[in-house]
């Protein structure tokens, strides 16, 4: 997964989050925050990747 797909899914969980607070929904609340953490290890994940591939080979 790209670095800019898991940016939107951190955006995405973010606005689900918000909306979960607003409607008093602790279920919507807790997928927001499960999207942005699955987001968050996604861009750690493509990162590293990138790190792999620049890095010169041994």
């Amino acid at each position: 997964m790209s670095k800019a797909k898991a940016k939107a899914k951190q955006v995405k969980g973010k606005m689900k989050e918000a909306a979960g607070k607003a409607a008093n929904d602790n279920g919507m609340r807790a997928e927001g925050r499960g999207e942005q953490l699955r987001g968050n290890a996604q861009e750690t994940v493509a990162r590293t990747g990138e790190r792999v591939k620049k890095s010169p080979a041994k």
